[in-house]
């Protein structure tokens, strides 16, 4: 029977420009069928969490400007439900405007925080580990971080180092956090088996996430709690609209879970890929037999291996003599890249955004 006090947030504010061509201010790839499935990552993302609780307790963060997007994509939440911020400041004021809205709604309230765009292949055992979770941050007062399994020592993720004997079932102390290490370090991760990935998927009651805020990163709480009677009224935009701006830019990792000394994981493998890049995309997904893949219409393909390649279903696409290449085609832009050097994308979308201004951006 799910719990009443079991809420969740799903964070769907990024822009995703690393999915550039196809991820675009104007609908970033939170909302697009990049697996071809059709469905959107973030309807997926919703669908997912039903199993933990009711619709009506499922919250969505996101940029006012895609307010209509997520009403487009979950026409089953209500308007209190979707959370526009004014302007973009990282995760940790989204995470505490959260937390206020849903205090003022249910003072017991047990939240999952979890981003919209990330790829979840074994969805029972993904519960599971939630659910576990939730059992301990309702007892306990108590930050928790899923940690994923590492399987390659990967530069691109933060690692959680833990200990190794458990302080209940499954949960474990966490040690410290590192951002982002470079390779050796990775590696030396990787071989001690004492880390995990950090995979942003957090738990913890409302009452115990606001009193870390209150305690490490209070003026965040200072702007936003200043006029709670304005939570969950007609009021509400209005008063984020004036005060949110003022927060700190900061992510909940640099201003809480770092700092924080009741932070917990739960060690869990559930075939997650955060979906970062075009490249994650192509590790996932589902591959023919010369290891590319393909969001095609027809097609007529010579010589072409570990390529991912994408273009309108009423285009017909004509490739020769192509290896370890993105090909995105989305009618205004065509995007031809090598593989191995797709972190320079983003670097593309800069000079394109000086080039051009914001017209393919």
């Amino acid at each position: 029977m799910p719990n009443n006090n079991t809420y969740v947030a799903i964070m769907a504010g990024g822009v995703g420009s690393r999915f550039w061509p196809a991820s675009r201010t104007a609908r970033p790839k939170q909302f697009l069928d990049i697996l071809g499935i059709g469905k959107s990552l973030l309807r997926m993302t919703f669908e997912r969490f039903l199993e933990l609780c009711p619709a009506e307790n499922i919250f969505i963060v996101t940029n006012g400007i895609y307010r209509e997007l997520v009403k487009e994509h979950l026409p089953e939440i209500s308007d209190n439900q979707i959370l526009c911020e004014p302007s973009r400041n990282n995760t940790a004021p989204c995470i505490a405007y959260t937390a206020l809205k849903l205090q003022a709604l249910n003072p017991h309230a047990n939240l999952v925080v979890a981003p919209s765009d990330h790829i979840i292949l074994n969805e029972a055992n993904f519960v599971k580990s939630l659910q576990t979770a939730l059992d301990f941050t309702e007892k306990n007062n108590a930050l928790l971080t899923l940690g994923i399994q590492p399987t390659r020592p990967d530069t691109g993720y933060g690692y959680i180092n833990y200990t190794k004997t458990p302080v209940e079932g499954e949960v474990h102390k966490v040690l410290r956090f590192t951002e982002k290490p470079p390779l050796e370090q990775a590696k030396t991760f990787l071989e001690s088996g004492d880390y995990l990935w950090n995979a942003g998927i957090f738990i913890w009651r409302v009452e115990s996430l606001l009193a870390s805020f209150a305690q490490h990163s209070n003026e965040i709480l200072t702007v936003l709690g200043a006029e709670p009677e304005h939570y969950n009224t007609p009021n509400e935009q209005a008063y984020i609209d004036r005060v949110y701006p003022n927060t700190l830019s900061i992510s909940i990792d640099y201003a809480i879970m770092e700092k924080a000394d009741n932070v917990y994981t739960i060690p869990s493998s559930f075939g997650w890929s955060d979906l970062g890049t075009w490249g994650s995309l192509h590790a996932e997904a589902e591959k023919d037999e010369k290891d590319n893949v393909t969001n095609l219409g027809p097609n007529l393909l010579f010589n072409v291996s570990d390529c991912l390649l994408r273009a309108p279903k009423d285009k017909l696409v004509v490739i020769k003599d192509l290896e370890n290449y993105i090909v995105v085609d989305e009618d205004d832009i065509l995007l031809i890249h090598p593989k191995g050097k797709e972190q320079e994308i983003k670097k593309i979308t800069e000079e394109l955004g000086l080039k051009f201004g914001n017209n393919f951006l």
